[in-house]
């Protein structure tokens, strides 16, 4: 009959299963368009028709439950995860713009790729991760590929440690697989309401290893220096563009009357700050790789930190090459000589390219004489 309306949950979910086969990270789905597939960080649209008006609904009455029904009725979006033939999972978003439904699906990963794949500075990075206890924090914009770097670390851990990995994530985006490790992944949303009650819990739950999605709250930042002050390996994100100013927005998640705590627990149990920004490569195979610089907490760093002379990280980070520290224009000098890097794209991302123009000549010459 010409009036029913798609079903079965096969027609959703072969838009899901064309996002695997096309190795896209997220599926777009609106009302008038083509579905939409998110391919090497580029939105894309596919070959398929446009989708009718209620198409959309349609095909999802059949993979929602009634409390997913109910909640994208009251509030005008819902989140849940449907996993395709093969085991490819994807955490979905549907919601209501303009009175018509669109989704947005983010494929989870599960095969975590290498410090080398991803073109990593691979030693400092196995040189972190080798750390018992303390705080990791990465940084960097939305979309910078922290999340990716974090599960290498994982997976890095996973594969020599015998130990508890804890993950607290607003979505999982890599499924981890028990290798030597035990590990247990939380999504808020799905297995706990929030990242607050999921840290309260996590001091019953044992772990060795915890990742701490993000520090975007007062409570989560508390969360993270107490599970690295009890003898746990934390990762964590915080949005910032440069390892030095990691601190101070650290510091900002809490009143003036608790940042010499926050700083003592800092200055003792901070690990290393990884800052990354991705750069368009000249390989055509991959589209873009991290630019990174990490702050190692040494003790000129721990000096700056309790004294509060954070401005000073900077600087100490460029100074800290003996150390295993480097600056973005130092490992943006080192993507332009081993070639991953066109020297155009290399300036564009530098924050100062004058500095880099003699950065990366100063490695050629020495790489020459090493020669």
């Amino acid at each position: 009959m010409s009036g029913e309306a798609p079903k079965p949950s096969a027609d959703f979910d072969a838009f899901l299963v064309l996002a695997v086969e096309r190795g896209a990270s997220d599926l777009h789905l609106k009302s008038g368009r083509p579905p939409l597939l998110r391919i090497n960080g580029r939105l894309q649209a596919t070959d398929r028709p446009p989708l009718a008006p209620g198409t959309i609904l349609a095909h999802l009455d059949a993979v929602m439950d009634e409390g997913a029904r109910q909640v994208l009725r009251e509030t005008g979006s819902v989140d849940f995860s449907r996993t395709v033939a093969g085991g490819d999972r994807f955490r979905l978003n549907v919601y209501r713009q303009q009175g018509m439904i669109s989704v947005a699906a983010r494929r989870v990963n599960r095969s975590i790729p290498t410090f080398e794949a991803l073109h990593l500075p691979a030693e400092a990075l196995r040189r972190i991760c080798q750390a018992q206890q303390g705080l990791v924090i990465f940084s960097g914009l939305t979309g910078s590929g922290k999340s990716t770097s974090i599960a290498s670390c994982l997976e890095y851990i996973n594969r020599r440690r015998p130990c508890h990995i804890l993950t607290l994530e607003d979505p999982v985006e890599y499924l981890l697989e028990d290798k030597e490790a035990l590990i247990n992944q939380r999504e808020v949303g799905l297995d706990v309401p929030s990242f607050e009650a999921a840290l309260r819990a996590s001091v019953r739950e044992d772990p060795d290893v915890m990742l701490i999605g993000e520090m975007r709250t007062r409570e989560s930042l508390q969360g993270a220096l107490r599970a690295a002050v009890t003898s746990r390996l934390v990762f964590t994100t915080v949005h910032a563009p440069r390892a030095g100013d990691v601190v101070g927005r650290v510091l900002g998640l809490v009143g003036p009357e608790d940042q010499p705590r926050v700083r003592e627990v800092l200055a003792n149990h901070l690990v290393a700050v990884v800052c990354q920004k991705l750069v368009s490569t000249v390989d055509p195979h991959v589209a873009r790789v991290p630019a990174t610089e990490i702050l190692l907490l040494t003790p000129t760093v721990r000096k700056a930190i309790l004294e509060g002379e954070e401005s000073r990280l900077g600087t100490l980070i460029e100074a800290g090459r003996d150390a295993g520290m480097h600056d973005l224009v130092q490992d943006l000098a080192r993507l332009v000589q081993e070639e991953w890097v066109a020297p155009k794209e290399a300036y564009a991302a530098a924050p100062n390219p004058e500095a880099l123009k003699m950065a990366i000549r100063g490695v050629r010459v020495q790489k020459g004489t090493v020669r």
